[in-house]
Parts: structure tokens; sequence; C-alpha cells
């Protein structure tokens, strides 16, 4: 069984409520239909379908006529008017903007996640998620991953990779990379069930390189290393000492992560980006996010260029973390 499917069997077990507020894509529509045949989640749609697609099974939810509307705008608005929201306001976008829409049905308990981005940026699909879910307690930031499934592969847990962040946080400080380390740690042990190991990626392995750059990692290193100790993270390490034990044995020896890791952290969100891209072109892996973490309820994102399997699959994700 492939690890998508071993998702899916899982999300099967405890059908959650799963919002897609994107109904003008097509894309989204066929996944809400396959997910729904698949048994994977109860489907909520918002919005009057433009596409000729079987709503069976599907919950349809039309704001200008579901008796939850004006719950939400005002919710919306006691929610938001400290910060200078007005009612007016909160109406415009519980009508204009069904990711708010979404999220307060998640906030008020009637859904247990969302997947939208399909054809909407990161940002207009996670701003409302963080000023209305907010994070997790005792986690101090949200961070993104991509889960990778590499075919053929001998590295990582049998070609299987979180890269982070690879969609939200532009630039970390040391504190932050080392959140998203143990945030992205304890998304592998929830999703794939197996150890997470670490590495912090650099140009530079165990001070091969000197440059600011490097010293963040080192620092960040140091920061997981002594706030995480349940997890098993080293660095700076170069990709090639992180995958692979033959280079690792001469760059990195006595590292217990260097050669074995399958959760890589990437400095930058340049880096982690452009590297989940390369390897989802050059090798073929199937990509799944970005997926959130930190968030106290599962929003997740997508990437436009997506297809209707991959929404399928992260569907199957945001049920699976409903689950934790």
């Amino acid at each position: 069984m492939s690890f998508i499917e071993s998702i899916k069997e899982r999300a099967r077990l405890h059908q959650k409520r799963i919002i897609l507020p994107e109904t003008m894509d097509e894309r989204v529509m066929q996944a809400a239909r396959m997910a729904t045949d698949e048994k994977i989640a109860h489907i909520i749609i918002i919005g009057k379908p433009t596409h000729d697609i079987d709503l069976s099974g599907i919950e349809v939810i039309i704001p200008e006529e579901d008796s939850r509307t004006e719950t939400l705008i005002m919710e919306l608005y006691n929610l938001r008017k400290e910060k200078g929201m007005t009612l007016e306001e909160a109406r415009k976008l519980i009508f204009t903007d069904y990711m708010y829409y979404a999220c307060m049905l998640v906030k008020l308990g009637y859904a247990d996640g969302v997947v939208s981005g399909a054809c909407h940026s990161t940002a207009n699909t996670l701003r409302p998620s963080l000023q209305i879910i907010k994070t997790k307690p005792g986690v101090p930031l949200v961070s993104a991953f991509f889960l990778m499934i590499v075919p053929n592969c001998e590295y990582g847990e049998k070609g299987t990779f979180i890269f982070a962040d690879s969609g939200l946080e532009q630039n970390p400080t040391a504190d932050r990379l080392a959140a998203i380390a143990a945030s992205s740690a304890s998304s592998f042990q929830l999703l794939v069930e197996k150890e997470p190991i670490v590495a912090m990626l650099s140009h530079s392995t165990k001070g091969s390189a000197s440059h600011a750059d490097v010293d963040k990692v080192v620092e960040a290193t140091k920061i997981a290393q002594e706030n995480y100790p349940q997890y098993k993270i080293d660095g700076e390490l170069q990709l090639d000492a992180a995958i692979d034990e033959g280079v690792a044995m001469s760059k990195a020896p006595g590292s217990e992560v260097a050669g074995h890791a399958n959760v890589l952290v990437f400095p930058d969100l340049d880096a982690g980006n452009i590297g989940y891209k390369l390897v989802q072109r050059l090798a073929h892996a199937e990509a799944y996010g970005p997926i959130t973490q930190g968030i106290a309820k599962p929003i997740n994102d997508l990437s436009r260029g997506c297809s209707k399997e991959d929404i399928v699959g992260v569907i199957a994700i945001t049920s699976v973390q409903v689950q934790e």
C-alpha cells in the first residue's frame, strides 16, 4: 500500500468534516466528488458550483440561504472589532470571501478543517485562519511543509520526507527555525508514524564554511536540541551529508542524524520552495502541501499547480491532522 493510500485508510476510520471553499475551480469540485466517493471525509462546499459535478453526498452551503450566516457575521465582528473591523466589513467578508466563512464554521464547531488555495494565494488562504483560528497553544508560530514521496528512493523513510518551511516563513530567525524543526518532527511522527530524524540544512557541514547564514543554522540547531530533546535534530548539514550515509561518514562522523534524515529543515523559504519543486519535477515525486502546522485547527493550503489527486491527498492528510 502506498503512503497516501495508508493516509486515506486512516482518514476513513473517522470521517471528518472538511470544507472546500473554492467551488469556482473544476479541480476542486472533481476532488470533492472523489473524496466523497472514496469515503475519505464528509465534504462541505461553499457557494453555488459552476461546474457540472454530481453533488450527492456533498454538503452545499449557500451563504445567502444558510440559517447560520447571521451568526457567523456577528461572531466574526465580535472577534475582530478590537482590531477595527466594523459590522459592515464583517458582513462583506462573510459574503464575498468564503475562506472567512469556512474559518468561522470551523471556529464555531460546524466543521473540522479547511483545504483551499487551488486558485488563491497562500496569503488569501492563511490570513483568515490566522485571524480567526489562531495558533495552537504552546506553539510559537505557524509554518508550512510539503510531504514528499519520492519514487524508487533509498533515502529518508523509504523515499518519504517532510520539507520545511517550503510555503510560508520567508526568512526565519534561529529561534523560529528551531520551532519549525520541532513542529515538522511532530508532523512527521503523526503522518508517517515513524521516528523523525531532523536535519538543519545549510551550504555548510559542521563548519566547512563561514557565513552569517551558516551561523543562523548553527544557532537554530543548538536551540532545537536544547528545547526539543525528544527529537533527533542535528546541523548544520549539507543535503548530501543529511541523507547519504556514505557522505555522512566523511563529512559528519558521529552524527546520529547525518545520512539518515527524513525531515529536512531549510534555512529560508527560497531554499525550501526551490528544493521541493526540484524534487517534484526532476524525480517525479508526489508533493502534498503546503500543509500548515501550528494552527489550532487544520487549515491547509494548496499549490495553484495542484491536480485533483493532489487535492484529495491533502483532504486525507487534513482529516488525519484533525484526528490528532
